[in-house]
Parts: C-alpha cells; structure tokens; sequence
C-alpha cells in the first residue's frame, strides 16, 4: 500500500463512508485510493464550505463521522467557517488536508500555508503525518479522537510524498480517545456511570424551592432525555430551556416542548430574571453572542446558581441517566409532563411574509423530517407554528458563521436517505455557499430548500439600529447613509434564486402570495430529489424604504415554473 491507499482503508475499516471532496494536486492520491476502496463514497463539492458544512450535517444525524478532502491551506481556509459551526455543535468529523511534499515545503511554493495552525483554530486535535509508515494508524487515530466525548474535528495533515509513497499499512479499528473535561462529572458521564455527587447538589437545591430552570444542550435535547427532564421539571416546578442554536434538537408533537433561550440579550435576561438555580445540562453557562453598551454579557442573574449536572462533553446515555437520577431523588409527579398536542393547522391565504411562510412549513411538515434552520429573521414564527408538528429533528446555525444551511442540508440527507429534508433558508446566508445546489442534483437527494428572498441582510439592519440609533429613536431614513444602504441591501441587482437554481440542476419556483407558496412546498415535498422554492418575503427590519416587498428579479419567472 502507498500512503493514500492506508489511510482510505484505515478510515473505512474505522466506519468511515462518506467523503466530501474538494481536492487538488496534492490529493489525487486520495482520489486514486477511493476508487480502490469498496463501499467509500465520495461526494464532490464545488466549493470546501461546502464540504465542511455537509460534514457537520452528516455527522449530526448518523452520529458518527464523515470525512472532508481539503486542497493544501488554501482549501481548509475556506472551509473554516463551516469547522467552526462543527466545532461549536461538536460533531463527530474527520478533517483529510493534503499537503506538498515534504522536501517540497522550504522552497516556499505559491500554495504554501502553515495548514498546522490553521487547522488548530477549529480543531479538538491536529496531527501531521511524517511517515508512511504510520499513516494508517494516523487516520485511525483520527477516527477515534473525532468520537472522544460528544464528538469532535479531528484534522489530518498529509503531504504528498507520504501519499505516493510504498511502505504503508491499513489499521483498524481503535477505542475513542480520551479527553480533557470542563467538569468534574464529564468522564463518569461520558462513560454512563453517573457520579452521586452532581446529582444530589441539584436535588437538593430544586427541592430546597425557589425558581429553577433547567438549560439542556446537545445529547440532553434527544428525546430519551427531553423526556426525563421533562420529569424534574414537573416535579420541581421548573422551566425548561434549550440553547439558542441546538446542534440538533427532536421536537414535534408527543415530545416535551422546550422553549430556546432569545437571541437578543434583553430577551435572554427576561427569560431567566428571577431564577435562583440554573441546570446546566449538555448546556454551557449563557451569554450573549455580542458586546452591547451598558448590557452584561453574562446573562446569568447575580443572585442565581449555577450548577453543571452532566458537562458539555456528556454522551445521550450519561445524560439520559443523570437526568432520570434527579428526577428520581424529587417528589413524585402526578400524571405525564404536558407536551404538544398534534397541531391540525390551515393553510394561510394572503400575503407571503415570513409569518404565512411559518404556517405553511407547520402544516405541511412531513413525519420524521430534518429541519435545517438558518431562517434567521424571517424564521422568528417558525418554532410556534411547527410545535405540534409531525415529529422531527431541528438543527441550527450552531456557530453563527452564516453559509451552513444548504451544506448542512446536504450532509443530513445523505445520512438519513429515507427522511426527507427540509431547508429554510435567508437569501444572504444562501450566498456564501450556492454550490451546494449543485451537489443536491448531482446526488439526487431529497431536500427541498425553502429560500426567504427578502433582498436584505436583515438581522444587520437590525443590529444597525439597535447600535447606531440613539435610545428611544430609530434611524429611519435619516441612518441610511450610503455605506449602509451599499452593505446591507441585496437588491441591486435582484437575486433569482429560482433561475440559480435551475441552472444547477435543481427544479425551482417563485412564489409571491401564501397560497402559491403552500401549492409550491407541497409539490416540493412529494416529489423526489431536491425543490427549491422562492419565498418573496418582506423584510423585518431597516428603514421604512426597505421593509416592504423585495423587488422582483428582472429575469422573467411565474411561480409554475419548475
């Protein structure tokens, strides 16, 4: 074996399937040792956030890790932003980066990059293989620190002559890794033997009275655990919260509803002012994502106690087990913790806004499907409107670096063939990473992309505001000077996104009233392959010239045409 072909045997025989893959020089080695490989599948991506992006969906819904193939540090740079959304969800993801040939690097070649330092940014471990000999053991070793705890990114550097070179040997299969903890109770967690200890603080302090509410994140918004928190906080009187962004959250009617902590600080604050005792569960401390003048960042009440009950590193089991403890140490509940009722919604007529665009996802929501959300303004309804919804798997923007959805949405319906995939998506975040339109078509997969086309990145008009208009005012016209009306308005041109679409092998609708746009989703849903629809939706906030109906792309379209 040469040093390519270990490392695509090592990571196969580790469990391994899916490859994202933007390759160059560098890495055709890699390309020549998968199609050697029986059972790899590698999947091309016309852009590495892409990759990356869709390596995080991936190992978000199968629970274990796909693998990327990045073009020297150029490549990875552009993937960046998507490893990071990785490394905030804590997906399981092996990151493959070829590199120039050893005796290559000191002559300081155009494409050379420290990739070491780069990769350390996003990455829980980064090691460079030296020597064909060990690439094998490499991989494999990749393989099990990406599965250590909840998971991780895991980047192997390889640089060419290590691939092309005889010498080598595929390994297999080794334990996860262990890892640092940031709480004293994460290792007995993660190894699901529950310690006492955490457990009894926390009963002691919700029986002990005052408001309490409980912040799950991660392994604790699966259902096992939904359910067991759902026990403490009926017998405890206590709120139930979840993150802002969950790297993937069940929901849907049957399961206990869990209320997302706000966006927005003063939000934050009001949901949690007066609690005495906070849980954290798989959740870390709060804060807010930005500074904000004579706002705290730390949205925790002073007088409030924090207790870490499982860590942020706990497994579904651990903490499925640490929650069933504590509600077992508190008084009994009489009859089953409420949750939603199957929802029975209309399909709305009128205008199209992010609202009626909400109750027609709510309505038509199929069972069993993934959610990908990066709605962001327009999607504020969409939580209200899908809670008794069939039931589904929710996933968000988990590390504010915009461009995941459409990857995202890739990566999940190649883990999960048989359910459909449902992405709601902002015309401006859709612009960081298009391609992957293109890779839905060219693998068939069956995603329907809901694209809310408001010409505007309108969360920025918002946060213009709130940071540039003086208290107790708005900007109006009077704040929209030339730098903001150039930066934050996507109308000039106008994008169509229907016509992109097409272009890249993806049939496509624009829809411009409620009634076109639930014809249009329906459709989407029950043919096979990848829709996407156009929601001309208005936007939410910006000066009063901006907030009304998005202008019209002026490539001619009719909301039939597919």
């Amino acid at each position: 074996m040469n040093g390519a072909e270990a490392v695509v045997a090592s990571l196969r025989a580790c469990g391994v399937e899916v490859f994202f893959a933007n390759p160059g020089t560098s890495e055709v080695h890699l390309v020549a040792a998968l199609d050697a490989e029986p059972g790899a599948r590698a999947v091309p991506c016309l852009f590495e956030g892409v990759a990356t992006g869709a390596a995080d969906g991936y190992g978000r819904m199968a629970g274990r890790p796909a693998a990327t193939l990045l073009h020297l540090g150029p490549g990875l740079g552009n993937g960046l932003a998507n490893l990071h959304n990785a490394r905030r969800a804590a997906t399981p993801l092996v990151n493959l980066v070829g590199d120039h040939a050893t005796h290559h690097k000191p002559l300081d070649a155009p494409l050379e990059s420290d990739i070491d330092s780069a990769a350390g940014t996003v990455s829980g471990w980064v090691r460079r293989c030296r020597d064909v000999r060990t690439a094998g053991a490499d991989a494999a070793a990749a393989v099990s620190a990406a599965t250590a705890g909840r998971g991780r990114v895991a980047t192997l550097v390889l640089p060419a002559d290590v691939s092309w070179s005889p010498g080598a040997a595929a390994a297999g299969a080794v334990p996860p890794a262990s890892r640092p903890t940031t709480s004293p109770s994460a290792d007995a967690v993660a190894g699901n033997a529950v310690p006492d200890g955490p457990v009894a603080e926390v009963a002691a302090a919700l029986r002990g009275g005052g408001p309490a509410a409980l912040l799950l994140g991660g392994p604790a918004l699966r259902e096992p655990s939904l359910r067991e928190a759902a026990r403490v906080a009926a017998a405890c009187g206590a709120r139930l919260l979840c993150e802002t962004f969950p790297a993937r959250l069940e929901r849907g009617a049957g399961l206990p509803a869990v209320e997302r902590l706000a966006y927005l600080p003063e939000g934050a604050l009001a949901q949690l002012r007066g609690v005495r005792h906070l849980v954290l569960v798989g959740a870390r401390s709060p804060v807010s994502f930005f500074a904000y003048p004579r706002t705290p960042g730390r949205l925790v009440p002073e007088d409030c106690q924090v207790y870490d009950l499982t860590g942020p590193d706990s497994d579904v089991r651990g903490t499925r087990e640490a929650l069933a403890h504590l509600a077992d140490r508190l008084p009994d509940v009489q009859g089953a913790p409420a949750a939603p009722d199957p929802a029975e919604p209309s399909p709305p007529t009128g205008p199209l806004t992010g609202e009626t665009v909400a109750a027609a996802v709510g309505a038509l929501l199929p069972e069993g499907a993934v959610v990908v959300d990066e709605a962001n303004t327009s999607g504020l309804w969409l939580p209200a409107a899908t809670a008794g919804a069939p039931r589904h798997d929710w996933l968000c923007l988990t590390g504010g670096a915009i461009g995941q959805g459409l990857p995202l949405a890739v990566g999940a319906a190649l883990a999960c063939p048989e359910r459909p995939v449902v992405c709601l998506e902002a015309d401006g975040s859709a612009m960081f990473t298009p391609q992957a339109l293109w890779t839905m078509a060219r693998e068939s997969l069956d995603v329907t992309v809901v694209v809310y086309a408001n010409s505007s990145y309108a969360i920025l008009e918002m946060e213009y505001d709130r940071l540039i208009a003086p208290s107790g005012t708005t900007t109006g016209e009077q704040g929209c000077g030339p730098a903001r009306r150039n930066l934050l308005d996507l109308s000039r041109p106008a994008l169509d996104w229907a016509g992109l679409a097409r272009s890249m092998g993806v049939p496509a609708a624009r829809t411009t009233t409620a009634e076109e746009f639930t014809a249009e989703f329906a459709r989407a849903l029950a043919e096979p392959g990848p829709h996407l629809v156009e929601a001309r939706v208005p936007a939410l906030f910006g000066p009063p010239s901006r907030t009304g109906a998005p202008s019209t792309p002026e490539t001619p379209s009719t909301p039939s045409v597919r």
